[in-house]
């Protein structure tokens, strides 16, 4: 774990240990909270597991669902999310679940416990996974650090050489290329991680067969009780990185390709990565054009009545991988942390 989840951890205990999910809550809650998943699948140890942070446990989930009922709050579909902010009245705290990409394990493995609990959740669908056109270049590069004992890449700002025989050197490896080639082009970090995934012997097409869903699958999920499709775009680009047109192909079509293959109109959007270098005022205009009723982020934080003017910008708050408490759970459902992270601010949409 860094040092950064480190400090989460150490900030969740400490917000347990005071009670301070419970005193400060008044002051920090919002009125909801749409959280962020991606995998859910029994725990796997491999040492190295950089990629740690998008997977939690089917046990964590049940945890989750377990604490939010406790607590007497309500966990709605998306819809039922942007309805209340449109409406706002005395209502209690609600929680929505998102799962982002459209990963195999969401059905094997997340779908029982949903089901267990009774509650809804949406599924973002990035087409190009269902295609087995688009690539988890995130993976491809986990994957080819841990088969290599070491490497050497041509980056257009200097060579980048590692050792990485180690599990250590391994995920040291990859936090120092993974930022590197964040900051810089899309195009760059593709062509790159594809040199990498050659030097290995990593098959792209393969790694997103085994992960997605496919498109049959998705279609006899599309209307099943309690689960709602929406849109991830057509090949999961960082958009704000891309010219417009770019971006609003990604947009529209992804749109479009999902409701004919479907048969099903989609309401809802998320923009991959989600982070302010990711998704930023263009491409909540162009969501907003392209007739979504909502898009979501991932910028932290809860749901307050203000949101209603911004329902392209939304923020999610996501379950952690490093982070499978019961006290991590409290102090996200609190909203303190987020109050801290976004200095008092309720809204984080510029």
């Amino acid at each position: 774990m860094s040092l950064r989840h480190q400090a989460f951890s150490a900030a969740f205990k400490a917000i347990a240990l005071t009670g301070a999910d419970r005193w400060a809550k008044d002051l920090a809650q919002g009125a909801g909270m749409i959280l962020t998943l991606h995998h859910v699948r029994p725990w796997r140890e491999r040492g190295f597991a950089p990629n740690r942070l998008l997977e939690i446990t089917p046990e964590f989930l049940d945890l989750t669902l377990t604490l939010i009922k406790a607590q007497g709050y309500d966990i709605v579909s998306l819809d039922e999310a942007v309805a209340r902010l449109q409406s706002p009245l005395s209502q209690r705290f609600f929680v929505a679940l998102t799962f982002d990409d459209g990963y195999r394990d969401n059905l094997d493995h997340a779908w029982p416990v949903l089901a267990k609990h009774g509650v809804p959740w949406t599924l973002f669908v990035t087409t190009g996974f269902a295609e087995r056109t688009a690539r988890l270049w995130w993976l491809e590069m986990e994957e080819a650090i841990r088969a290599l004992p070491r490497f050497t890449l041509d980056l257009p700002d200097g060579g980048f050489s590692a050792r990485t025989e180690s599990d250590r050197e391994k995920q040291r490896t990859f936090e120092t290329l993974y930022w590197r080639l964040r900051k810089g082009p899309e195009a760059i970090l593709l062509s790159t991680i594809s040199d990498l995934a050659r030097q290995a012997g990593i098959d792209s097409a393969a790694l997103v067969e085994r992960e997605c869903l496919p498109w049959e699958t998705l279609r006899s999920l599309a209307g099943a009780p309690g689960v709602t499709i929406g849109a991830h775009t057509l090949s999961h680009p960082m958009l704000a990185k891309h010219p417009e047109d770019f971006a609003r192909v990604e947009i529209v079509e992804s749109k479009a390709r999902l409701e004919q293959e479907l048969g099903l109109p989609m309401r809802h959007f998320a923009y991959p990565v989600g982070d302010p270098g990711s998704a930023g005022k263009r491409e909540f205009a162009l969501a907003r054009a392209a007739g979504f009723t909502s898009a979501v982020t991932t910028r932290p934080g809860h749901l307050f009545d203000r949101h209603e003017q911004h329902l392209h910008a939304l923020p999610r708050v996501s379950l952690n991988g490093y982070h499978q408490s019961e006290a991590a759970l409290r102090a996200l459902l609190s909203g303190l942390p987020f109050l801290l992270w976004n200095k008092g601010r309720r809204l984080n949409v510029a």
